[in-house]
């Protein structure tokens, strides 16, 4: 199957990184397009002490700041290898990241959606939840589950991605 719309989520970890790369071969080869999606949560930043004010004109642009650089350093590793790209940056209020991922996918008309994954397993995929696990049981096109190479250090990946 040739993939034209490869959707990437993004959120600056190491599997996120990998999947971007895999993504990016994926494009290259298929002759296809990638769009980088970050979903912004502002309410996982709340402490609860913040005045409205304080939050608005000081936490908010922060987290649009860092997440545009996030997208904007994926996208020149995927511009690297020639594969045309563009980015969108979502902020989330009170839905579910996989939620707006899969509703994304679909309004852009995404023949693949490709995420970095950590492969948590019991007690840990309970706590913490599987944004990956969801976007794979919903969405209407295939999704491709990466994960870092057996024995890859996430420092050494992290160190790597810094270099890039």
């Amino acid at each position: 199957m040739s993939y034209q719309h490869i959707l990437v989520a993004v959120d600056g970890s190491p599997t996120s990184n990998h999947a971007v790369t895999e993504a990016a071969g994926l494009a290259k080869a298929s002759g296809g397009r990638i769009r980088l999606l970050n979903v912004m949560d502002p309410v996982a930043h709340i402490s609860g002490f913040e005045r409205p004010e304080v939050y608005s004109q000081e936490v908010l642009p922060r987290l649009r700041s860092a997440g545009e650089a996030l997208l904007q350093q994926a996208r020149q590793r995927v511009e690297q290898q020639g594969v045309p790209v563009d980015t969108v940056l979502i902020e989330n209020m009170d839905a579910r990241i996989a939620q707006l991922v899969v509703e994304h996918a679909q309004a852009w008309g995404a023949d693949l959606i490709v995420l970095g994954t950590h492969g948590r397993r019991g007690l840990a995929r309970v706590l913490m939840g599987s944004d990956a696990e969801q976007i794979a049981r919903t969405a209407p096109v295939p999704v491709l589950l990466v994960r870092l190479p057996a024995g890859a250090d996430c420092s050494a990946a992290s160190a790597a991605k810094a270099a890039s």
